[in-house]
């Protein structure tokens, strides 16, 4: 039998991976997406194949979360498992079907308002996450490892950076179908533009984050 513990090691290595190239996917694609030099139909052939790369790095995120609390009881430096842990992998499930309704209503109404509620999540999470992380590394309480609780801490951080990135995206939606109505505008080209230069330089920041995450996590230096 393989240790439970190498399993998800191993699951947590291809989310850590779809997480970083995905949204260097993203990156990349969100240059025709933002090109008003293009015709809008071949923009939004762009941005169908952003969304196509970022499911996989959206999944990426919310896997990281259970794995890397089921890893921290198996540890010992987390104290929620048994019942606990069984009723996380639920919430997951349901977390991850909520993320792949979107990406397939993607581009509609129905779609938008999926993410919201999936946005809602990371409301509820991302606070509950950086206060545990900084009690813990004040108190001991409730991880008893430093370099658990600053991971914990710094995902939380990312979790914001994502945050913002997935406003811009879902305001690509948005805009398009105003400019497919309304024709050009320099307006919505100009807001575009200012949203994808902000979203390009946290994107810096997200990579070096999750880089930081992978190495406290493979060194446990402190």
């Amino acid at each position: 039998m393989i240790p439970t513990l190498l399993i998800l090691k191993w699951a947590h290595i291809i989310a850590m991976v779809y997480w970083l190239g995905g949204e260097w996917g993203v990156f990349q694609t969100s240059y025709h997406v933002t090109n008003p030099r293009l015709p809008l139909e071949e923009r939004r052939r762009h941005m169908e194949t952003a969304y196509r790369i970022d499911i996989l790095a959206r999944l990426g995120i919310i896997l990281l979360l259970p794995i890397g609390l089921h890893m921290g009881y198996l540890w010992g430096v987390q104290p929620l498992g048994g019942n606990w842990l069984v009723a996380m992998w639920i919430l997951t499930a349901g977390w991850v079907a909520l993320a792949l309704s979107a990406f397939v209503k993607r581009g509609t109404d129905a779609g938008i308002r999926i993410t919201i509620w999936d946005d809602r999540i990371r409301y509820v999470l991302i606070p509950a996450l950086a206060i545990a992380a900084i009690s813990s590394i004040v108190s001991g309480k409730p991880f008893s490892a430093n370099w658990y609780s600053t991971k914990v801490l710094i995902y939380s951080g990312l979790l914001v950076i994502g945050l913002i990135l997935r406003f811009v995206m879902r305001h690509w939606t948005v805009t398009f179908r105003q400019l497919a109505v309304g024709g050009p505008n320099a307006a919505l080209e100009a807001k575009l533009t200012r949203e994808i230069n902000l979203s390009r330089k946290l994107a810096y920041v997200y990579w070096i984050g999750i880089g930081t995450v992978a190495f406290i996590g493979v060194t446990k230096f402190f």
